[in-house]
């Protein structure tokens, strides 16, 4: 008889033979998922390409950036609840 596994093509293309039978149902969402990654991964190429460029010329700080918030920021609740009432936060209500 024939060689039938001596190369490596007899064995790609009874694999790809055998993917389009049992994965045929799969395939089209599988495109999908591997387009939309790949259109994230553009996405993100070109933003860190573009982070560099953004950056103002003056040196005195915007607006913008005096507002940046700031860590260990103690912010009030709102509503005026009082903590030490007992009511520390909405589990405690009945």
């Amino acid at each position: 008889m024939g060689r039938l596994f001596d190369g490596p093509w007899p064995i790609v293309i009874i694999i790809i033979v055998a993917l389009l039978l049992f994965a045929a149902p799969k395939l089209p969402g599988m495109a999908r998922a591997l387009g939309q990654s790949m259109r994230i991964l553009k996405s993100e190429v070109k933003e860190m390409k573009g982070d560099g460029k953004d950056t103002p010329s003056s040196s005195q700080p915007s607006a913008a950036d005096a507002e940046q918030p700031v860590e260990g920021k103690v912010i009030p609740p709102k509503g005026g609840a009082n903590p030490a009432d007992g009511n520390a936060g909405p589990s405690s209500r009945a």
